[in-house]
This record gives C-alpha cells, structure tokens and sequence, in this order.
C-alpha cells in the first residue's frame, strides 16, 4: 500500500497590489500517520508557554514576549524527522507582466502552487493537500489546481493526489507551523530586521538548515528545500 502524506499549503504577500515585493509559497508536509502526534506535541509546546489549546500561531504575532515559545517551535520542525517544508521564494512581484502571457494574477498565483508543489510529489506515494482558505471564490481555481497536478503525473484516476481543498489556518496546527517557516524566509528575503524576535527566528531557522534562505538549494533537499523564482522574459 502506498504511503500517504498530508501536505499543508500557505503563502506571505500573496496579493498583486500589497505593495511587497516578495512573495513566498510554502508547504509543510508529513506522513498521515503522524499527522496527529505532531499536531499534539504543537499544542503541548502552546500549553507549556502559557497558550490556550486554540491560540493560532502566526508569523504577525511573532514578538519579544513569545520569542522563546516561536523558538521552540522551529526547533520542533528541525528535531522531527517526519517534517519537511518546500518553500519557492518569488523576488519581485513587481516584474510580473500578466498581460503578455494571458493571465491574470489569480491564474499566475496557482501556476506558483503548481511549481512549489510538484517537486515534493512522490509518484509511488499518496497525497492530501490542503490550502489555507483565503476567499470564496477559490473553490475553481483549486479544483483546477488538482486537475493540473494529476494530469502532470498521468494520474487520471487520482491515486497519487487524493484531493486538494481549503481549509482554516487556525484549526490546522500543521498549517501554523507552515505560517511560521514562510514568515522566517519571507522576513530574510525582504531584508527586514525591526523586529528581534523574527530577526532571532529568521538566525534560527538559518543556523538549523545550514542555508541563507535567500538562495535556491538542492532540488533533492528533503527538510529544507528553497527555490528563488525570478519573473524574465521566457517565464509565464
């Protein structure tokens, strides 16, 4: 029976005019068996700082007060081997030209999932992905974003990508975590440092991984795997 993996999808300054250049996609993933042990030991680690069962970890919380609690939480993701995370860093959204490939922004969003996703899919495993829910009117957009993956591995009957569906972030602790990495990378990128708790993570995050989480890394990169998409003339 082929394994089965759930992977936890999430993105910084997704949005065509929040004037941020940078934008990073993110998935967390790992084994479904494990899935509910690592969302107990992320709720364990809430309770020992103070935390209420459902207080949602996110990056924008990210403060002096709790640095040793987000701390923790990125050695957590380092120290359990079952966890991995795919992150594809997009450097200037303000080099985008929509209108000479036919696209609008929406469409050229799901083309990056697409991207950010394919490298982690297994053709011998089992995949659940889901998506933060960010709007009503994603339900297409994602239902093509499965259309797209299955037919990208010949996978007609839907055996390797089981589904993709949008859920909420705050009952996901899995999906939290994800906030937390793309938060780290996306503060790296974007050359930030006003804040020492996510100055703090952001070395942290640089220390465990042994990357500068501004540069693309090994495409086989299992725990870390970083990919720096740059918008050129040749790129849709």
């Amino acid at each position: 029976m082929s394994p089965t993996y759930n992977v936890y999808c999430d993105e910084s300054c997704h949005l065509e005019h929040d004037q941020q250049k940078v934008m990073v996609l993110g998935a967390i993933w790992c084994s479904i068996e494990k899935a509910h042990e690592i969302a107990e030991d992320i709720r364990r680690i809430k309770s020992n700082h103070g935390m209420g069962a459902n207080f949602e970890v996110k990056w924008t919380k990210v403060s002096p007060g709790k640095a040793a609690f987000y701390l923790e939480l990125v050695d957590y993701f380092f120290d359990n081997q079952d966890l991995h995370f795919r992150g594809l860093i997009i450097e200037d959204k303000s080099k985008l030209d929509h209108e000479l490939y036919g696209q609008d922004h929406d469409t050229w969003y799901f083309k990056m999932y697409f991207d950010m996703l394919k490298v982690i899919l297994d053709p011998l495993a089992c995949y659940r992905i889901y998506l933060d829910i960010k709007d009503t009117r994603s339900a297409l957009k994602v239902a093509k974003l499965h259309d797209v993956l299955c037919n990208n591995m010949y996978d007609f009957e839907r055996k390797i990508i089981d589904w993709v569906q949008t859920v909420r972030s705050n009952e996901i602790e899995q999906l939290q975590l994800a906030d937390l990495l793309i938060g780290a990378i996306s503060y790296a990128n974007r050359g930030l440092n006003n804040n020492a708790a996510k100055v703090a993570l952001v070395e942290r995050m640089r220390a465990r991984s042994g990357y500068t989480l501004t540069k693309s890394n090994l495409y086989r990169e299992e725990k870390v795997n970083l990919f720096v998409w740059q918008a050129r003339e040749d790129q849709a």
